[in-house]
């Protein structure tokens, strides 16, 4: 028994210290951030009906229906929308069907397609991109 809280009482003391090092190199990944404080609607998922959220969604998978946020969306490369999306920031990377309204931003990247309109303050467009639409750019007074 002696020999055992021998054990026990050395190798405490280290592990003590060994534990706050875990949780550093955590937050420092990249790819474990986002997941945290939003979702993730991965490919091969497919979802028929309203989509709501609050903080950030990333959405890699199809969707037929609207979706409304008041946080980001990312709509991801192998991503398919059909229906109007509602959000404060939306970056397009993959197809989108139908028209976006964004209060805050709205960003076409290369290789995406949209066919609809866009309305938000601020609009950056890539020049792979490819939209079919119109687009009201600004904030409205």
């Amino acid at each position: 028994m002696a020999m055992f809280s021998n054990r026990r009482s050395e190798p405490a003391e280290p592990a003590s210290p060994a534990s706050p090092a875990r949780p550093e190199p955590l937050p420092s990944n990249g790819a474990s951030t986002p997941a945290r404080s939003g979702g993730v609607l991965s490919r091969g998922v497919s979802i028929i009906g309203s989509v709501k959220f609050h903080d950030q969604l990333l959405i890699d998978g199809e969707v037929k229906g609207d979706i409304k946020s008041t946080g980001t969306l990312t709509i991801g490369e192998h991503a398919s929308i059909k229906g109007e999306v509602r959000s404060k920031s939306v970056t397009v990377q993959g197809t989108v069907e139908g028209n976006i309204f964004a209060t805050e931003r709205c960003e076409l990247m290369a290789g995406c397609t949209l066919r609809g309109d866009i309305e938000a303050p601020r609009l950056v467009v890539d020049e792979n991109a490819t939209f079919l639409g119109s687009a009201k750019v600004g904030t409205p007074k």
